[in-house]
């Protein structure tokens, strides 16, 4: 019997936030079944070998975000596919919501909105910004806990192989085939880390400068030099 909502999520030396992550989506508020997947990019399994929660499928992959989440959807029993990041927590009610968005046939898949864990006002606005942009264009980020029903994400291919932008990339192939997503307003809650390590306004402008210069056509391995996973 299928699984509802397969979670996969892809790692890359997240030791120190995988297992609060795991026993937060354990603790939903969700009478339905999904399952976990954990994929790790690491060939050493840096990850993965610590968590100790049998019913989490690990899988050690091919480094890159976008390989990751398509070894993940490989192995899923879901009939809808979330793609969270590891420091990315959903509300309480968020797969419910996705349940009965993907219960409607017109919809394929959709997005939350960004949340950011901080209590500094600069990100209240980057939520703002970053909502009103998913919104008039139609592409939500990875950041934004993508969902898709699987049997539309087998027929469209899923994730290309590139080193950034593969959730771009993918949002702007359902876009073309002309297909419904919905975006929930319920927002993801994302840790503030990089924006703090890089600082709030360098790392903001950095991440505007290369989506619009990846939409304009500049290809991804020449963008990578410039964002740091």
């Amino acid at each position: 019997m299928n699984q509802q909502i397969s979670i996969i999520i892809p790692v890359f030396n997240e030791s120190q936030i995988i297992h609060s992550t795991i026993d937060y989506l354990y603790n939903l508020d969700f009478a339905g079944d999904f399952e976990i997947i954990v994929v790790d990019g690491n060939p050493a399994g840096t990850t993965i070998n610590t968590i100790t929660n049998a019913d989490v499928k690990k899988i050690i992959g091919k480094k890159g975000r976008g390989s990751q989440m398509n070894q993940g959807a490989a192995v899923a029993n879901g009939d809808v596919l979330l793609f969270l990041h590891a420091d990315t927590l959903p509300s309480h009610d968020a797969l419910d919501q996705i349940i009965a968005a993907t219960k409607q046939h017109n919809i394929m898949g959709g997005a939350f909105d960004l949340g950011i864990r901080s209590e500094k006002k600069i990100f209240r606005l980057i939520e703002i910004a970053a909502s009103m942009r998913s919104r008039l264009t139609r592409i939500p980020y990875g950041d934004q806990a993508i969902f898709l029903k699987k049997r539309f994400f087998d027929q469209i291919g899923g994730f290309k192989d590139i080193p950034i932008m593969e959730d771009v990339e993918l949002m702007q192939r359902v876009k073309k085939a002309g297909k419904k997503i919905k975006f929930i307003a319920r927002k993801v809650q994302t840790a503030a880390r990089r924006w703090e390590k890089e600082g709030i306004v360098y790392c903001t402008l950095r991440n505007w400068s290369l989506r619009t210069l990846y939409l304009l056509g500049v290809p991804p391995e020449k963008l990578k030099k410039f964002y740091s996973s």
